[in-house]
C-alpha cells in the first residue's frame, strides 16, 4: 500500500498527476463534491445558518472506498482546484473522511506539470477556512434564495418555477434588452457613398462625412454633384499601432471562443477542463490577466528564436477587475514547446489560448493611416476615404483581429492610390441609400457573459452553470427570429440624370441569441414587482463582494447571511400574503363573433389564447401560442386564427388528414399516426401535398426492416435518439452501434437484452392502480403513474431487501405515496 494518498476531485486529473508521482503515491478521485445540501428540503438551520450537509446515495460507496484508503495511508494530501470550490471539496473531504489535521495536507497548484506538482508537494498548507467560508456562503445563500422564493412563485404564478439570485438577474437582462427591442423606433437616414477616379484611372471609395435626414436634401446633393469638379482638398497620412489584447481570463475566453470557433460557454468549459486536466494549459477558472515570470521567459524565448528580437516585448498585465478572485495566473498553455494537439475540438481551443498568449508578449503593430478628402468648395459636405496600410504586423503574426459583419463594412483596411492635394477627381457614380437605425444587439452568450461581469454579477465558476440553468429553466431560449421586411429607397447618381428605386431589405431576424420565453418576462414582471432589491444589479454585485470580503477574511460569513436574511424573509412573508397571481394576462381585443373579450395569457399549460371570461356561464375557449409567437406582440388577428386549428385535410390512403398544435409543436395526424413538424413550422403553410409528402417518408421509415419470432421490427428516431420498436416494446440504440447499418442479429441482441430487463424490472405491479414497485439504478423504488416516490425505511431503520417488498400490500404502498406527498 502507497504511504501518500493524494485525492483529487477528476479521474482524468488523476491519470495525469499520477504519472508524476513516484510509487510512494496513490492518486484517487472524489468526483467532484462527495457531499452537498439534502437534495430534498432546505438543509440549513435558519437559527444559526448551519448548514446540514449530507453525502448522496451515488456518493456512499466512493467515500468508503476513501475512508479506507486513508486509513491505510501515512499522509493524505487533498490535492482539489485552488479556487473557493476546490478548497471548500478539500475541507468536505477532510470533514467527512474524519482526517487528522497532522496527516492531511493541503497542495494547489494551477498547471498540471511535473515541476508545478512537485513544487507543490513541497509546499503545503493547511485547508484556507476563509475560502471554503465564502463558497459555503454562496451555496447557503442560493439555497435560501431558490426555496423560499420558488415556492412563492408556485403559488402565484405556475408550478414547478424556480427562482435563483444570479440567474433571475441574467434572465431580467435578457428580458429588459427584448423590451426595449420592442419599444424601439427606427430612424431613417440617407448615407451618401461616391465611387471616384483619379487621373489613372484608380478608383477611391469614399463616404459623405454627413448623412441626410430628408429625401430631399439627399437627392438635392446628388443634384448639386452632378455639375462639380471634384478635387482632392486635403491629404493627411499619420502613423498608429494596434495593441495585442491581454492573455485569456475565463470570461475573455469564452466570449473569444464563441466570436471565432462559434463555442457556446458550456462547451468552452468542458474543452478546457480537459485541456487543463491533461496537463495542457493552466487553470481554465481565472479572472487575472497576470503571468508569471516563468512564463514571460518562456514566451519570450520562443518569440525570439521562431520570429526574431523585433517582435518581442515581454509585459505584464493588470488586473481592472477590483473583485479578482485568489492571485491566480492567466489562462495560458504549460509549455511553449507544443504548438498543437492531436485531439482536433481540444486543438482548436488550444490554439486560440496559445496564440493570444504569444500576442500578448509580442511588440505592437505599426499601421499607417492614410485620409484623403474629397470635395469642392460649393457643396456644403466634402468625402472622406480612408486606408490603412501595415507597416509591421508585430503581433498580428500570430493572432488577427476578428471583426464582425459590420466592423468589416466599416473597415479601413485598403490600400489607397497615390493623390496630390489639388488633383481633380472624377466621380464614376454616387449613391444615396436609405438606411434605418438599428436597436441594441439580443445577447450572445459571450455577450451575456461580458455584461455580467461588467456589472460585478457572478464569478468565473458561476457563468457557464448561470446560462445552463436559465435555459434548463425555460425561461430563455434561442429560437429563431424571422426577419421581416421593408423597402429602402436608393438613388444613384450616374453621368447623365439621378435614378430611383426601391429595394426591399430584411431586417429584426436573430439566430442563436437569446429571446425570453413568455413564461421567463412572466416571471420577470413578478419578481421585479415584488423582490426588487434581490434582482437589482447593485444589489446582486454586492453580494458577490460580501463573498470576496468573507474569501479574504474581512466579514464573518454567518452575518453576512443574517444580515440578507433579516431583510429577505420579511419581503417572502408579505408577497406571499399580498401579492395578486400573476400570468401576464393582455387584453387584445373583442372576438367579433362572439362579442367576447380576448386575452393572452400563461395558462396551464404554457402561454395561451383565451376567448370570454373565466367566470362566465358559458366556459372560455382556449388556443396554445406558437412556439414563434409570444403574450407581448400577439396580434388580435393572430390570436384569433390560433382558433382554427385543428383543421382537417382529405383523406389519403383512406385515413383521415388533419394538421393540429400540441405540447412538442405543430404535427400532422394520419389516422392513429402523429408526425411532428418541428416547433418553428407554421401549421397554416401545410398544405395537402405537403402533408401527404410527410407521411409517405414516415411510410417508408416504419417499414420493417426485420423481424423477432415473428413479429415485425422498425427503425425510428425519437426525443432521446434512435430506437427500434418490437411489438409494444421501445428499444434505445446505444452510440456504440452504427444505426444505419444495424444487423438482423444486433437488433435481437437489443430486443433480447430489452426484455430480460423488463422482466427483472418489476418487484411487484398493480396495473390497475397504475402502481409498481420496481428495481433501479440506486435500487428500489415505488411508481405511481409517472411520479417515482422513495422507499422509506423500516421502523427499526433498516432498508427494505427486495425479497420483503415482494410481500408488500398496496395498502402499505399507497401510505409511501401520500406521505411523500
Amino acid at each position: 500500500m502507497s504511504k501518500n494518498l493524494v485525492i483529487v476531485e477528476s479521474p482524468a486529473k488523476a491519470k495525469t498527476i499520477q504519472k508524476f508521482l513516484g510509487a510512494d503515491f496513490e492518486v484517487k478521485s472524489s468526483f467532484g463534491h462527495i457531499r452537498d445540501l439534502p437534495k430534498k428540503g432546505m438543509g440549513i438551520d435558519l437559527s444559526s445558518f448551519t448548514p446540514d450537509y449530507e453525502v448522496s446515495a451515488d456518493k456512499k460507496k466512493l467515500v468508503a472506498e476513501l475512508k479506507s484508503a486513508a486509513k491505510k495511508a501515512e499522509w493524505v494530501w487533498l490535492a482539489s482546484d485552488e479556487d473557493r470550490e476546490g478548497e471548500a471539496i478539500a475541507w468536505h473531504l477532510a470533514q467527512e473522511l474524519k482526517l487528522k489535521p497532522e496527516k492531511t495536507k493541503r497542495i494547489v497548484f494551477h498547471e498540471i506539470t511535473k515541476n508545478a506538482i512537485l513544487k507543490a508537494v513541497e509546499n503545503p498548507r493547511d485547508i484556507d477556512q476563509n475560502l471554503v467560508n465564502a463558497q459555503q456562503a454562496r451555496r447557503v445563500l442560493d439555497r435560501i434564495v431558490g426555496f423560499e422564493m420558488s415556492p412563492v412563485l408556485w403559488k402565484k404564478v405556475k408550478t414547478g418555477l424556480s427562482a435563483g439570485r444570479v440567474q433571475s438577474v441574467a434572465v431580467r437582462l435578457i428580458v429588459e434588452r427584448e423590451q426595449e427591442i420592442r419599444q424601439f423606433q427606427p430612424t431613417a437616414s440617407f448615407k451618401v457613398e461616391g465611387l471616384f477616379l483619379n487621373d489613372d484611372k484608380k478608383e477611391i471609395a469614399a463616404k459623405l462625412k454627413k448623412d441626410f435626414t430628408k429625401e430631399s436634401d439627399a437627392e438635392q446633393f446628388l443634384i448639386q454633384a452632378k455639375n462639380t469638379q471634384f478635387k482632392v482638398l486635403n491629404v493627411e497620412v499619420k502613423p498608429g499601432s494596434r495593441t495585442a489584447s491581454a492573455p485569456f481570463t475565463t470570461s475573455t475566453l469564452q466570449q473569444e471562443a464563441s466570436n471565432r470557433l462559434g463555442y457556446g460557454v458550456t462547451t468552452t468549459m468542458r474543452v478546457a477542463q480537459r485541456l487543463y486536466e491533461e496537463g495542457f494549459i493552466t487553470y481554465m477558472r481565472t479572472d487575472s490577466v497576470n503571468l508569471s515570470n516563468d512564463a514571460i521567459n518562456a514566451a519570450q524565448h520562443h518569440i525570439v528564436s521562431e520570429f526574431g528580437e523585433q517582435y518581442s516585448n515581454p509585459r505584464n498585465y493588470t488586473t481592472k477587475n477590483s473583485s479578482a478572485q485568489e492571485a491566480h495566473e492567466a489562462i495560458r498553455p504549460t509549455d511553449f514547446a507544443v504548438k498543437s494537439i492531436g485531439d482536433v475540438q481540444l486543438n482548436k481551443l488550444y490554439q486560440l489560448i496559445y496564440k493570444r498568449t504569444l500576442a500578448s508578449q509580442m511588440t505592437n503593430a505599426k499601421i499607417e493611416k492614410t485620409v484623403i478628402e474629397i470635395g469642392d468648395n460649393q457643396l456644403p459636405q466634402s468625402f472622406e476615404a480612408q486606408g490603412e496600410v501595415i507597416v509591421f504586423d508585430g503581433f498580428l503574426k500570430v493572432y488577427g483581429v476578428a471583426k464582425s459583419n459590420e466592423e468589416e463594412e466599416e473597415s479601413n483596411e485598403k490600400l489607397l492610390p497615390k493623390v496630390k492635394i489639388g488633383e481633380s477627381i472624377d466621380y464614376k457614380k454616387i449613391t444615396a441609400t436609405q438606411k434605418f437605425s438599428k436597436p441594441s444587439a439580443r445577447y450572445t452568450e459571450a455577450g451575456l457573459v461580458k455584461k455580467l461581469e461588467e456589472l460585478g454579477i457572478g464569478r468565473p465558476s458561476t457563468y457557464a452553470p448561470t446560462i445552463q440553468t436559465i435555459q434548463h429553466r425555460e425561461y430563455v431560449d434561442k429560437r429563431e427570429i424571422l426577419p421581416q421586411e421593408r423597402e429602402i429607397l436608393k438613388m444613384t447618381l450616374g453621368k447623365k440624370e439621378v435614378k430611383k428605386e426601391m429595394l426591399v431589405e430584411k431586417f429584426g431576424g436573430d439566430k442563436n441569441k437569446f429571446v425570453p420565453t413568455d413564461i421567463g418576462e412572466v416571471v420577470n414582471e413578478f419578481l421585479i414587482s415584488h423582490f426588487n432589491e434581490v434582482l437589482d444589479y447593485g444589489f446582486t454585485a454586492k453580494v458577490e463582494q460580501d463573498f470576496d470580503h468573507i474569501a479574504s477574511g474581512s466579514e464573518e460569513w454567518k452575518q453576512v447571511l443574517k444580515g440578507f436574511y433579516n431583510n429577505f424573509h420579511p419581503i417572502i412573508q408579505d408577497v406571499e400574503v399580498n401579492a395578486e397571481r400573476a400570468n401576464g394576462e393582455r387584453e387584445l381585443g373583442v372576438d367579433p363573433k362572439s362579442g367576447k373579450k380576448v386575452y393572452a395569457r400563461i395558462g396551464r399549460f404554457g402561454p395561451m389564447i383565451q376567448i370570454g371570461e373565466s367566470d362566465d356561464e358559458e366556459k372560455p375557449s382556449f388556443a396554445s401560442l406558437l412556439s414563434t409567437q409570444n403574450i407581448a406582440t400577439i396580434s388580435l388577428n393572430e390570436a384569433l386564427e390560433l382558433f382554427k386549428i385543428p383543421f382537417d385535410l382529405q383523406e389519403f390512403e383512406g385515413k383521415a388528414v388533419s394538421v393540429g398544435v400540441g405540447r412538442y409543436g405543430p404535427y400532422v395526424k394520419w389516422g392513429d399516426a402523429f408526425i411532428s413538424l418541428g416547433r418553428a413550422t407554421d401549421p397554416f403553410s401545410v398544405t395537402q401535398e405537403v402533408a401527404e409528402s410527410l407521411i409517405k417518408e414516415k411510410q417508408k421509415a416504419d417499414a420493417p426492416v426485420a423481424s423477432y419470432k415473428g413479429e415485425p421490427i422498425t427503425k425510428g428516431t425519437g426525443r432521446f435518439g434512435p430506437f427500434i420498436k418490437y411489438k409494444d416494446l421501445y428499444v434505445n440504440v446505444p452510440k456504440k452501434y452504427n444505426f444505419d447499418q444495424l444487423t438482423v442479429e444486433e437488433m435481437h441482441e437489443l430486443i433480447e437484452a430489452k426484455i430480460e430487463k423488463e422482466n427483472n424490472r418489476y418487484i411487484q405491479q398493480w396495473e390497475k392502480e397504475k402502481i409498481s414497485i420496481e428495481n433501479g439504478r440506486w435500487g428500489p423504488f415505488v411508481k405511481a403513474g409517472k411520479k417515482m416516490v422513495k422507499i422509506p425505511k423500516k421502523e427499526n431503520g433498516e432498508k427494505y431487501e427486495a425479497e420483503e417488498l415482494k410481500t408488500v400490500s398496496l395498502e402499505m404502498v399507497k401510505k409511501w405515496i401520500e406521505a411523500s406527498k
